[in-house]
């Protein structure tokens, strides 16, 4: 059992669930973006929908999308800190079915034109799992550099990306695959134990019947298709 576990994590706010856990939540999408947001539509369902305004929720889910942290000072702040800087935020109720308890639906829009949808719930003491990207089941929690790729469901994508990652000595932590349908539109996300190297981002995103790369490493921004390392 990890200390954390036992004294939760060092954060500003009430609650670990509400507050910490939704401001990585939010530090994690502008991760996957690749970018701060210009605009960021945010519904809310369960308990942060009821409960969250008073638990600072809201402050916590933007504060993650400026890139702080669950112990920044700055969080109560939030929401005139995305004002000044231009970020547009409209907050409503996500209409989602059995859904976790503590789950946000965020709408994205970077400044160089990029969008993303993620879902993501905070499970308690600060611990997160982003259940959805682009509406299609993923399930990571970004605590290990994490690479997603949409790609055309048909033979080989499996090999090639395990392959480049075996090639630039990167152990794989966990896998899952899924899938819209037979030979439709599928979803490799991978944890590593290592970050990966950019060549290798690089040559993913021009292998035939890859549609989209994210990656989000513990080290550098999150990049996506055409995208480019900050």
């Amino acid at each position: 059992m990890n200390i954390f576990d036992v004294v939760g994590p060092v954060m500003v706010g009430p609650s670990s669930s509400h507050t910490a856990g939704a401001v990585k939540i939010g530090y994690i999408s502008r991760k996957l973006l690749g970018e701060q947001p210009v605009s960021a539509r945010i519904l809310l369902y369960g308990s942060f929908l009821t409960t969250g305004k008073g638990h600072g929720t809201r402050k916590a889910l933007v504060a993650g999308l400026l890139g702080m942290q669950p112990d920044d000072a700055r969080i109560p702040q939030a929401l005139t800190l995305a004002e000044e800087q231009g970020m547009q935020i409209e907050f409503g109720e996500a209409q989602l079915k059995e859904a976790h308890p503590n789950t946000a639906q965020l709408f994205l829009q970077g400044q160089d034109g990029r969008s993303l949808e993620i879902i993501g719930q905070s499970l308690g003491g600060s611990r997160i799992n982003i259940a959805e990207i682009d509406g299609i089941e993923t399930n990571f929690s970004g605590d290990y550099p994490t690479l997603v790729v949409h790609n055309q469901d048909q033979p080989g994508h499996v090999a090639e990306v395990t392959s480049m990652l075996s090639h630039k000595g990167v152990n794989i932590a966990y896998m899952q695959l899924y899938r819209s349908s037979r030979g439709g539109e599928a979803v490799m996300v991978v944890e590593c134990d290592q970050e990966i190297p950019k060549e290798g981002i690089d040559w993913l995103k021009k292998v035939e019947g890859v549609k989209k790369v994210t990656y989000l490493g513990h080290d550098m921004e999150a990049m996506d298709k055409g995208g480019t390392v900050r």
